[in-house]
């Protein structure tokens, strides 16, 4: 497995996996809204990104937080494509963005 390092964490690129991350160029009241539909509406289990505790809580950013979230849903219901969406704040990437102890499930 090939990776790269973008200046803060090391990615891994995978083949065949998936996860769904949030867009860094998008307005931050979409991304807020977003992810709070993430783990509330749409029962994405937020559990690691929702206290300091949580072991993807680092960097407490909201790209970071809803990232997190998006990709738990995204593995939630399926891995279908229209379930990293979000109202155009999200998007697929073959990088596995993980890092840490911070585990973005894949499967």
């Amino acid at each position: 497995m090939r990776g790269y390092k973008d200046g803060q964490q090391d990615h891994k690129l995978s083949s065949g996996n998936s996860w769904c991350v949030a867009k860094t160029d998008v307005d931050s009241r979409a991304l807020l809204t977003a992810l709070n539909y993430a783990c509330g509406q749409g029962e994405a289990d937020c559990k690691e990104i929702s206290s300091p505790a949580g072991s993807c809580f680092q960097p407490n950013s909201l790209v970071s937080h809803a990232s997190y979230a998006f990709n738990m849903f995204y593995h939630k219901y399926g891995r279908k494509p229209w379930n990293c969406d979000f109202g155009n704040t999200a998007t697929l990437t073959a990088t596995d963005p993980s890092y840490g102890s911070c585990t973005y499930p894949a499967l």
